[in-house]
């Protein structure tokens, strides 16, 4: 296997020093997450400093480090870990001809994500190169680009932002063929002013594209027109993607099931007909911006659509878990890794559609809402009722505003800890139940999937 990087490659794209001679196969900045042969990124931060565990990344057998302080193992020297990481991904990108996707929005981008990287890699007939997990920060980015090999055919990055000018640091190291927005609702509201001001931080993403970029953009969104605005300066072309009439990816005929949808969507030139095997709304919306990346990226779309079909549930984004009880089983729906207003009732919806004996919603607080939080959450009781659940588990500090909109008309229980919510679940919990598990990620619901399940979620 050729390797990812040299220690001369590493020190040139960093201005670094080598202490010798080193080839690295991958690259990690997490010391747990080393494997042979990687280099290991010391970044130092406000709470920890990763020298402190180069033995512990030497000892999963390292290759070397990039370090700011001079150490006893292989390593580059810098002055900065953190600009050097910056740097060894610009040198990344700058060395392949990959066409290149970024991937942002305040729903479905890391579905999305998967989903485009699994339709390329069909079309490519070999692995497409992407962001792992959700590494879509300031760190996760450069990352994920240090990691891409030089000959790569198609990359796909995840790009996640809290603040104005985070996606506009993030597309100019992607510097993308292809910037795609999912959606824009009120996720991370409390670092904004209003939801137009969330699109247009979204819109960041456009001004790294490359010359003769594609914009791909939701036309049901009520954000639309503001979203093109923000892409007009910079891309050649523009791509919608929506059930509207005069989107240009569109869906013109579905049939719909608990296990997925059978669509006939229409493309610029072109026609496609495929089941996708997620199940929800926010899937099909998925699909289309997936199609859309595709056909701007000029792969297959016959392979993409196959992809679309043979897609499984992620963990904690939609896996489905059979849980074996005395006398049978029950479902068990993950969307534990996060949670705002929207992707809470497109998750309770699909819940909705789900048939079952039993519907129980195992529901998080979501963080990040601000001065909306209380009515954002007391929003959701109308979302949870048209549901069907029978039965609610709310969760954490945040969620009474629900829990008071819930009362008299839905049999529930507040619990303050994901593992006291466990430990009713497992009372109540029978056969022929559908049980869906959402809600931000601080909150520790992934805990109570991987005691169900012993899959880490």
């Amino acid at each position: 296997m050729n390797a990812l990087w040299t220690s001369a490659d590493i020190a040139a794209a960093t201005e670094g020093a080598a202490s010798g001679n080193f080839k690295c196969f991958g690259v990690a900045f997490d010391s747990r997450e080393v494997g042979g042969g990687d280099l290991f990124i010391a970044l130092t931060g406000e709470s920890t400093d990763g020298h402190k565990f180069l033995g512990d990344a030497f000892a999963l057998g390292a290759a070397g480090a990039l370090v700011s302080q001079p150490v006893a193992h292989p390593h580059i020297l810098v002055a900065d870990t953190t600009a050097a990481l910056d740097a060894l991904g610009k040198a990344a990108r700058a060395r392949t001809d990959a066409k290149i996707a970024g991937v942002t929005g305040s729903v479905g981008k890391t579905g999305t994500k998967e989903a485009l990287a699994a339709a390329l890699a069909r079309a490519n007939r070999g692995p497409a190169h992407k962001s792992v997990k959700s590494y879509n920060n300031h760190t996760g980015v450069p990352l994920s680009l240090a990691r891409m090999p030089a000959d790569t055919a198609f990359a796909v990055f995840e790009m996640g932002m809290n603040h104005v000018g985070e996606l506009a640091a993030l597309t100019q190291l992607a510097r993308p063929h292809v910037a795609l927005v999912t959606t824009v609702a009120a996720a991370h509201i409390e670092y904004f002013d209003s939801v137009e001001s969330i699109a247009d931080a979204k819109g960041e993403i456009f001004q790294g594209l490359e010359p003769g970029g594609t914009a791909v953009i939701p036309f049901d969104s009520p954000y639309r027109d503001r979203l093109i605005a923000h892409a007009k300066p910079h891309a050649a072309n523009i791509l919608t993607f929506g059930r509207g009439e005069g989107a240009d990816v569109r869906v013109v005929d579905e049939i719909s099931t608990c296990d997925g949808t059978m669509l006939n969507v229409v493309l610029p030139g072109a026609d496609l007909s495929f089941t996708l095997s997620q199940a929800g709304e926010h899937w099909v919306s998925n699909s289309l911006a997936v199609l859309a990346a595709v056909k701007a990226m000029g792969a297959d779309l016959a392979a993409a659509g196959l992809a679309l079909a043979d897609m499984v549930g992620l963990a904690g984004r939609g896996a489905r878990h059979r849980v074996k009880l005395a006398g049978g089983e029950a479902l068990l729906i993950d969307e534990s890794y996060n949670a705002n207003p929207t992707s809470m009732a497109a998750t309770l919806a699909v819940l909705g559609a789900t048939p079952a004996k039993r519907r129980i919603a195992v529901l998080g607080a979501m963080r990040e809402l601000g001065s909306e939080s209380d009515a954002l959450h007391a929003g959701l009781a109308e979302v949870v009722l048209a549901a069907g659940v029978d039965y609610a588990l709310l969760v954490g500090n945040g969620i009474e505003p629900l829990a008071k909109a819930l009362e008299g008309r839905l049999d529930f229980a507040h619990w303050a800890t994901a593992d006291a919510a466990r430990q009713s679940l497992q009372k109540i919990i029978a056969p022929g139940d559908a049980i869906l598990i959402k809600g931000s990620n601080a909150i520790g619901l992934g805990q109570i999937v991987t005691a169900f399940t012993g899959v880490y979620a």
